[in-house]
């Protein structure tokens, strides 16, 4: 492609509206994954007696194992719902970017 045409594409404003909502989406999971983890940190360091309590009276599992792999699994998820909307709504719009950049070239 041409200096021409992303010049083109940086200027459609169909770029600007991928751009924003990839850049938000984005730093919404990142705030979301970094408050979890540093929460879970503050809770290990201020609270961990609260951590080592069993889920239930016998268990030998502790409330802080159930919530890490909770954790987990919530990060796992996050990462699926991200693939999800780039393979999906992030595809399209470049797609759709793509092909009114060709036409302005043309």
């Amino acid at each position: 492609m041409s200096s021409g045409m992303y010049e083109h594409m940086r200027n459609n404003p169909k770029f600007v509206k991928l751009v924003t909502k990839r850049a938000r989406f984005a730093w919404t999971l990142a705030f979301i994954v970094l408050g979890m983890f540093y929460g879970f940190v503050l809770l290990v360091a201020f609270k961990p007696t609260l951590l080592g309590r069993p889920i239930y009276q016998g268990s030998m599992v502790t409330i802080g194992v159930a919530f890490e792999l909770f954790m987990f699994i919530f990060f796992w998820l996050l990462t699926a719902l991200y693939v999800r909307k780039a393979n999906g709504e992030f595809d399209e719009l470049t797609a759709d970017l793509i092909k009114d950049a060709w036409k302005e070239n043309k």
